[in-house]
């Protein structure tokens, strides 16, 4: 623990300590990532896993269960959990949307309840392939009043759609053109993930996009992966996966089938080279080792997003989209209305949908900012 400050300090890390051990300085944000501080990501990445399948293979000793349920900051890392359930250590593998210490809300309230109560009644899932959270669709959501008071605030300039149907085909068509969409609908998502309620969507087959979405929207290193929001019924066409993943909780292979081939000695090549080779028909999605971190969209529990994906794969025949959470590096994820138009304002976006409202990007008057906004948070 000397070499660690997050017991008793306010930084992770005793810096003087890891500089003597490792030989280099730590690195200040906004410079260049060089390859050793990629490798010294790559080894605590490795040394993490190991501790997790340790900890995975003693639970199963002790209790000779069948099913792991994970929780905890750590439970976080995709890349782990995909492994795990790779691994067939355990059958089945559930890691609740909220697994950081937000979470712990939701133990306090099951707690409340059952403590509380003289018989526990424990609800059935809507679809069996499913879980009884349904999304985790709990955050707020706004009514068309709300959001037409904030049109008038900012002068907004707005498209009113009635049909679900005609929405989604519309919004569908401008993400088959490249174009990038802000989607803001009904209750917000709870926990660190955008799940199709608050976020940005673009098409995965783009080769641009993984680099337009980071140095124009999000405002980040442009080697920052995004993932994929795939029809639960497509997702074993693209992925290596035979079981949901509505919470974007495990990084799978992608498909030999959609993969391109790699030149010889990728492997070693700089990590930006490696970034920008075409690596898959799915470009925007497709980390630099094949891989993705998946979301599986089920029509029961989100059916517009569920629909505007379907009218995607009506249009390419490709049933998934690039989803990234409805913010700019540093911000937390959009809530209201306002802080979506914000957002979509500030940023490089060409359209947002807000419910049923659609609004052009071209179409909006001059936006004058009065917030040195991108000073407003730390950088992530």
């Amino acid at each position: 623990m000397e070499y660690l400050d997050f017991a008793t300090g306010l930084t992770m890390c005793n810096n003087a300590k890891w500089q003597e051990l490792f030989g280099i300085p730590k690195r200040e944000a906004e410079t260049e990532l060089g390859q050793e501080y990629m490798d010294m990501a790559r080894a605590i990445q490795v040394v993490t896993e190991e501790v997790v399948f340790r900890l995975a293979r003693t639970a199963k000793d002790i209790t000779g269960c069948d099913n792991l349920v994970l929780a905890g900051g750590v439970t976080l890392n995709c890349v782990a959990n995909g492994k795990l359930q790779r691994s067939s250590l355990f059958k089945d593998l559930w890691v609740q949307p909220a697994a950081g210490d937000a979470g712990g809300a939701l133990g306090a309230a099951y707690a409340a309840h059952y403590i509380g109560s003289e018989k526990i009644k424990l609800r059935k899932p809507v679809s069996r392939q499913y879980d009884s959270m349904e999304g985790s669709f709990l955050g707020p959501a706004y009514d068309p009043i709300t959001i037409e008071r904030m049109c008038r605030r900012y002068g907004a300039v707005l498209e009113k759609i009635e049909s679900e149907d005609s929405l989604c085909k519309r919004v569908a068509s401008f993400l088959a053109e490249g174009q990038i969409v802000g989607w803001f609908q009904g209750r917000m998502e709870w926990g660190p993930r955008a799940l199709g309620n608050r976020s940005i969507l673009g098409d995965p087959r783009n080769l641009e996009m993984q680099k337009k979405l980071n140095l124009k929207i999000k405002f980040r290193e442009g080697f920052r992966p995004f993932a994929p929001s795939v029809l639960m019924e497509d997702a074993s066409e693209y992925f290596e996966i035979d079981s949901p993943s509505p919470y974007m909780q495990l990084v799978v292979p992608v498909k030999k089938s959609h993969r391109r081939p790699l030149p010889e000695g990728y492997e070693f090549m700089p990590l930006y080279e490696r970034l920008y080779h075409i690596r898959s028909d799915i470009q925007a999605v497709t980390h630099v080792d094949f891989t993705a971190r998946i979301q599986t969209v089920h029509k029961e529990t989100n059916e517009r997003y569920w629909k505007l994906i379907s009218a995607f794969k009506e249009l390419t025949g490709y049933g998934l989209l690039v989803n990234t959470s409805f913010n700019v590096r540093g911000e937390p994820i959009v809530c209201s209305p306002d802080d979506a138009y914000r957002c979509f304002m500030r940023t490089e976006m060409d359209w947002l949908v807000i419910n049923n409202y659609l609004f052009s990007k071209q179409e909006q008057k001059n936006w004058q900012d009065d917030e040195d906004w991108q000073d407003m948070y730390e950088l992530d």
